[in-house]
């Protein structure tokens, strides 16, 4: 397998491993009662822990991260700024978006996303915006729309705030694809993660109820839920996502990454009782189509001349 393949293979491997983000959720939220504010500080907190803690051996992380190395104190704000924005303004704003216009029409316009990253690199990092990518890009959208159910017109709500934070949160999460894919040119895949999970954390923890996590850690399953959040779709998924980085474009990353809404959706089906409708399944096969589109574009479209 060559390079440029392997990269959209561990994205469509991240955007899978995220997908099971909403039954860590659901149970965290609805089953012991936290806010997604709190499941989101818990689920940095262990990540950020888990990667300056553990040393990992073996043939694809070793070559990739032994210590943890120092930066220069440039790249420190630039880490900084990676945390303030990439993670930890992402959270507030989508946990907000979700209490105030719903989780579909929030999930929807977070997901334009992929919008976001295609016009910063197209315009900052020399990826082309070619008809294949703008095509791609159109059906992951709308497949999006489709599989969280937008068209339910009666259970959307209009709510300016809402809707701003929801926009908000679009940009910060491509904004998270952008920092990975420019420190990922100085720094290796457990650097990067660590340091801009790590000041996530510790922006999001001033806005953190103490009451709230004296009861979280104190009681084992919120403490058992949190570090399985951690593992799966946070620190697995942003390891395959970062090492898929490398290797092709942050448009084309971001566009894949859709896939995460599809397998989030199955999961909800096989676990917590959830219907698939007719027009998900179209949604789902309209953003299947959007993979199949960039991962089969020739070499010399995935990336720019030098």
């Amino acid at each position: 397998m060559n390079r440029t393949l392997r990269g959209y293979a561990l994205v469509l491997l991240a955007a899978t491993l995220w997908g099971s983000l909403g039954l860590f959720y659901n149970r965290l939220t609805d089953i012991y009662g936290l806010r997604p504010l709190t499941v989101a500080f818990l689920r940095a907190l262990f990540t950020a822990s888990i990667l300056v803690a553990v040393r990992v051996p073996g043939p694809i992380l070793t070559a990739h991260r032994r210590d943890i190395p120092t930066v220069s104190r440039r790249d420190m704000v630039g880490f900084a700024l990676f945390g303030l924005f990439g993670v930890a303004a992402f959270y507030y704003v989508y946990a907000h978006a979700i209490d105030r216009i719903g989780m579909g029409i929030a999930a929807v316009l977070m997901y334009t996303a992929p919008a976001w990253v295609t016009i910063i690199s197209a315009l900052f990092m020399d990826e082309p915006l070619t008809p294949r990518k703008v095509i791609a890009l159109l059906l992951a959208i709308g497949g999006v729309a489709l599989v969280s159910r937008v068209y339910h017109l009666g259970s959307l709500r209009l709510d300016v705030i809402g809707t701003l934070m929801a926009l908000a949160s679009g940009l910060t999460y491509g904004l998270y694809t952008i920092f990975s894919k420019l420190a990922l040119k100085r720094y290796q895949v457990w650097t990067v993660m660590t340091y801009s999970i790590g000041f996530g954390m510790l922006f999001l923890l001033p806005i953190q109820s103490p009451d709230e996590l004296k009861r979280a850690f104190s009681d084992a399953g919120i403490m058992a839920w949190s570090v399985g959040a951690s593992l799966v779709p946070t620190l697995m998924s942003g390891l395959c996502f970062n090492l898929g980085l490398r290797d092709i474009p942050a448009a084309n990353a971001s566009i894949i990454a859709t896939f995460e809404t599809v397998v989030a959706s199955a999961l909800g089906v096989l676990f917590l009782g959830e219907t698939w409708e007719q027009p998900q399944v179209l949604g789902g096969a309209l953003i299947l189509s959007a993979v199949v589109i960039l991962s089969s574009a020739r070499t010399d479209d995935q990336h720019p001349p030098s």
